[in-house]
This record gives structure tokens, sequence and C-alpha cells, in this order.
């Protein structure tokens, strides 16, 4: 056990870099103590004095970083900022924990994973949380080993994001094209694109019919359905959007020698086939496959099935990633989360909203990352409220 110690910055006080103070001023990060906290809005500089009058407060986050206080920050901003913090922060020589998602459009996070690539000296990491989540630290082990073969088939259900129009209205920058930079991909769902890619391995293209104010008075999109191709012919979709009141969270993921079903994100159903899918199919005769759909046939002798059933975690997650980014900074214990990953969301998200908008399947190895930039400034000027961005 370290006794060393990372003196973590927050730049923005807002709900999340609230909740970490919290956390980290409890005690329950090991291996980090709260050095500083920067806010550009003079109200939470009441707040933290109130709450944490020991800690520094900038209202630059330039100055927080020059200040001495710190080792390292997290980067609890608006996603257009993330990239921008973060190239700052590292060339500083300090140690970077940026929110997700990564950046808008790639070419921003492409610039920061370069610049972090410059600087290995500095730790770069990205909240995504819920890799630390055991349903699907599980999962990942499990596909890993190969046990189940190759991926033919995945395809997930988000719905549990339901937003009323208040929540939209709370904030000018909300599900805006130059503000948020989208809707639902890149403020609810970047979580689950991070997890898929990470189970399922990363898309090679993506086709999109994304729905753009459907249900809320916004710009961006409240409704996706998209359909990817990872190759050798497996295929995956995916469905997420803001307007389901009951909501569903539903996984699945078919492979050659088995089928895995989760479901709220805490049952897992794991079917594991006595032999793969195909050798089976050989090796039935017509009299086989007239019994078995009679049901005169025991499915034990073809495959076997385990239900787990797992506790929530919530809560403990992103603490879990707050521990591990102190740890590799100061032992260099490997990340949950190295931030280079944090492209593959970006790129998958933007590569739904360029299908959408225009009407073609869209090629995620060579990604078109300035037709995109383009298409995203066309709507950020016809808003009329944000500088475009380049």
């Amino acid at each position: 056990m370290s006794e060393k110690n990372v003196r973590l910055g927050i730049i923005g006080l807002g709900a999340q870099g609230g909740m970490y103070a919290g956390v980290i001023a409890d005690g329950k990060v090991a291996g980090m103590t709260l050095g500083a906290i920067a806010d550009t809005d003079p109200a939470k500089k009441e707040v933290a004095s109130e709450k944490y009058p020991d800690v520094p407060f900038y209202d630059d986050y330039l100055a927080m970083l020059d200040s001495g206080d710190i080792d390292a920050v997290v980067t609890t901003v608006p996603h257009f900022d993330h990239a921008e913090m973060t190239i700052t922060a590292l060339g500083k020589g300090i140690h970077t924990l940026t929110e997700k998602p990564a950046g808008i459009y790639t070419k921003q996070v492409e610039e920061m994973n370069a610049f972090a690539a410059e600087h290995p000296e500095t730790t770069f990491a990205i909240m995504f949380n819920q890799r630390t989540n055991p349903v699907y630290t599980d999962l990942k082990e499990l596909i890993a080993s190969g046990e189940l073969g190759k991926l033919r088939h995945t395809s997930w259900i988000i719905t549990t994001w339901w937003r009323p129009q208040a929540y939209y209205d709370q904030s000018a920058w909300r599900a805006t094209w130059g503000g948020e930079g989208g809707g639902v991909l890149v403020n609810q769902a970047p979580h689950q694109l991070d997890l898929w890619q990470w189970l399922c391995g990363t898309p090679k293209k993506v086709f999109a019919k994304l729905s753009f104010g459907f249900q809320r008075d916004i710009a961006t999109e409240d409704e996706v359905n998209a359909v990817v191709d990872f190759g050798d012919g497996a295929t995956g979709s995916f469905i997420t959007s803001t307007n389901d009141i009951i909501g569903t969270d539903r996984l699945e993921m078919l492979f050659d020698k088995g089928k895995v079903v989760v479901d709220a994100s805490k049952k897992v159903t794991i079917t594991r086939l006595k032999q793969d899918e195909r050798s089976l199919s050989d090796g039935m005769s017509a009299e086989d496959v007239g019994n078995l759909f009679r049901g005169k046939i025991d499915t034990a002798e073809l495959y076997e099935t385990e239900v787990k059933e797992y506790e929530s975690v919530w809560g403990q997650q992103h603490i879990d990633v707050l521990t591990n980014f102190a740890a590799n900074v100061n032992d260099g214990t490997p990340l949950i989360a190295d931030g280079a990953e944090g492209i593959n969301g970006v790129r998958l998200a933007s590569g739904m909203q360029l299908s959408a908008w225009t009407g073609r399947e869209i090629d995620l190895v060579d990604y078109p990352a300035e037709e995109y930039l383009a298409e995203l400034n066309k709507r950020i000027e016809a808003e009329g409220k944000f500088p475009t961005r380049s």
C-alpha cells in the first residue's frame, strides 16, 4: 500500500464536480485528497468556502494549474471543453482524468490523444466508471476467454433516460449543437457506447436513423436507431431515447457457442451450447428437427443456462475510478480506462449523427472527420448562439 497522495484539483463545481469533492473530502478515495477547486461562477466560491474552507478556490482553472496546490485534475465541465483543458493540464505536467465523452468531434479528441502520447510522464485517464460494474467486468472476462466463440450479433436497447422538457429548459446550452454538441448520444448514452465496444469490439461501419427534437423542444437527437457492422459478418443494433418514461435496458450478445442477455444491468442470463451452433445444425436430421419443434427433445442435451443476479453498485463506481486513477499516479497501477480509448465512443456517436444527416452508411475506420465537423458547424451557425468549432 502506497503512502503517496494525489492532490486533485476539480475544474467545475457542478453536480458531478461537487460529488467528487464530497467523496474525496470524506476520505473515500484512497491515495487522494482535495487539492483545490476552480469555477468561473462566483456562487460556487461561496459553496466551496462553506463546505471546504481549507481548500484553495480559483476563478480561473489556469491559475489553479500553476498554483502548486495540485498534482492532478478532473474536468467536470461542458463536453466541448474536455479536450482543450486536458491538453492544457497535461502540458503543465498535471495528471488528468477527463470526463466522458472525451469530446464532441474526433478532430479535437485526436489532438488530445496525440498530445497525451507525447507526455507519457503524465497520467491520462477517462471516467468510464461503468467499466467497474461487476456485471460488465465479469462479462468482459467471459468473452475474452473465448468460451462462447465469435460474436454474431448484438443489440442494446437503452431507453432508461427519460427527461422531461423542464430538464432541457434549465440551461440554455442543453441539447444544443453549439453548447452540448448533441443530445442523448453525447449526454446520456456514452457509457453504453463505451461498454458495447469494450465488450464486443469496435464497429467498422454504422448506419443510423435519428430524430431531432422528436418529442422534446430541442435541436438535437432524442431518438436513435442505429445498425453497426463489426466485420466478418457480425452486426449490431443500438436503440436509445429520452422520451420513454417506462424505459428498457437490455443487452443481448449472440456468439457461435452461446448467448448472453443482460437485463437492467443487474440480471445476466448466460446460455452455453454443448457444441457450436453450426455443428448442432449440421448434425441434426429432419426427424431431429421435427422432434425439437414438437418439444420432444430435451434442450438440456443442447444447451445449459446460468442466471446471475447482481446487486446495484451505484455510487461506488466513480469512487473506484478515482481510486484507480490515484493508484496509477502513485504506483503505476494499470488504468481502468486509458484516456485515449475515449475516441471510440465519440467516433461512433458522431458517426450515427453524420449517418442521419447524410442518409448514408459511415465508415468508422476511414472516418470522414472534416465532413462531420463541417456539418456540425452548419447546425451551430443555424442556432446562432455559439461559436463554430475548428
